[in-house]
């Protein structure tokens, strides 16, 4: 059974961003356009040459920011504020997963590549508030992004994670390798499946997974 699988977990670790809400309400399709015109404005190029830097740094260094920062020693800070000022007026809360996060035993925690604040307010907008022990964005892991496994460190650190007693859920396949090297159970959250050796489960409903597992 999968619920014999997690047995051993006392601490739940979810990621954001299209696994606490679906891909469909497409929250950060409104982060990306955001993203480009901050590029654009910052380093004085058109949105061709914006989105061309985008995908570079995102697949050299995970993210957009890290690469910012990297090759242009931005302040993340602004960045941070200015990519997550995003409308959630059109996103609903999800009782069933409200009680299904609730209902898991042990310590619960969010961590994101994006801002604790603007966790904090897609989880509102979730009707997930109060849900979890601690969120953690990247300004804990240093401004290091997933899925560099020393911003894992440093934020299972700071909340005293024992991997090994421990799960991630995640909907970028890539993050969920330094988790699995560092002894936890592993779930990607997506509507298609991954096939990977770093990845234990998968799942197109994190809701209905998590009822199986309480």
């Amino acid at each position: 059974m999968v619920r014999d699988a997690f047995s051993h977990v006392t601490t739940w670790v979810f990621d954001l961003d299209n696994t606490l809400y679906p891909p469909h309400m497409r929250l950060f399709d409104q982060i990306e356009v955001r993203m480009t015109a901050y590029v654009m404005e910052v380093l004085k190029v058109d949105r061709a040459e914006a989105d061309r830097l985008r995908a570079t740094y995102w697949l050299q260094y995970g993210t957009t920011l890290a690469g910012l920062m990297r090759e242009h020693a931005i302040d993340p800070d602004p960045y941070l504020v200015a990519v997550h000022d995003v409308d959630m007026s059109h996103m609903t809360p999800d009782a069933a997963l409200a009680d299904h996060i609730r209902a898991l035993p042990g310590r619960r925690i969010v961590y994101t590549n994006g801002s604790a604040p603007y966790a904090e307010r897609v989880l509102a907008a979730r009707g997930l508030s109060g849900l979890f022990d601690a969120i953690y964005g990247v300004e804990h892991a240093g401004y290091r992004p997933k899925p560099e496994r020393a911003a894992f460190e440093e934020v299972f650190t700071r909340d005293g994670v024992i991997p090994d007693r421990a799960a991630m859920f995640e909907d970028d396949p890539r993050n969920l390798a330094a988790p699995h090297e560092m002894g936890m159970r592993t779930v990607h959250v997506a509507p298609d499946p991954h096939e990977a050796d770093h990845i234990h489960h998968h799942t197109d409903d994190l809701a209905a997974f998590l009822a199986r597992l309480t």
